[in-house]
């Protein structure tokens, strides 16, 4: 895999994917948005593994969330690609770390990409009745619909990627909640899927 394994976007959209790569490189070295060892690997392991995510959805998504968005992926990587493909309308990222909010304002401002950066832990914000809420590498996936459940619009979505283990974070998870889910196979990496989840009510 490589750069040109995108969603068709535009040379100016790569262009500012390439950038905002660039941008976190130099910021790593003084906040931890991202492992350092997975720097070498950073399109794949970073950019590719979040633009996945635009593929478990269609073009009726108009606000997108992403918690915990850190070093932005997947939310940098949604709204670089919006304009391109029309979709989200809205991308909302939220962040309680100040720094790493900081970086994402940045990002947004260097490469001329609109996008809403909320400093603040998710618990604490007005519901944001979105239709898709991601979250990467955050927390299990008990704790991420307790976090998200608040913040979907009625017929909302959850997108996240989850690793080896998902299938017994499903079991946890289903003590506590009823959802539907489809496990999408990850294209970045072997034993990992896109737990996409609608349909969530308490037990």
């Amino acid at each position: 895999m490589h750069e040109g394994d995108t969603l068709g976007v535009s040379r100016e959209t790569l262009d500012k994917l390439r950038s905002f790569a660039n941008l976190l490189e130099k910021w790593n070295s003084k906040i931890n948005l991202v492992a350092k060892s997975t720097l070498s690997d950073l399109w794949v392991r970073h950019v590719q593994d979040s633009l996945q995510l635009l593929r478990c959805v269609g073009n009726e998504v108009d606000h997108w969330a992403d918690i915990g968005a850190g070093g932005g992926f997947p939310g940098l990587v949604i709204a670089i690609c919006a304009k391109d493909l029309g979709y989200p309308q809205k991308v909302t990222l939220i962040e309680s770390d100040k720094r790493k909010a900081a970086f994402l304002r940045a990002v947004l401002r260097e490469v001329g990409v609109a996008g809403t950066v909320i400093p603040a832990r998710i618990e604490g914000i007005p519901p944001l009745k979105a239709d898709v809420i991601s979250a990467r590498a955050l927390a299990a996936l008990s704790r991420l619909l307790e976090l998200a459940g608040p913040h979907l619009s009625s017929d909302g979505i959850c997108l996240f990627p989850k690793g080896v283990n998902w299938k017994s974070e499903v079991q946890t998870a289903s003590l506590s909640w009823h959802f539907e889910y489809d496990a999408i196979p990850s294209v970045t990496e072997s034993d990992a899927v896109i737990l996409k989840i609608k349909g969530l009510s308490r037990v």
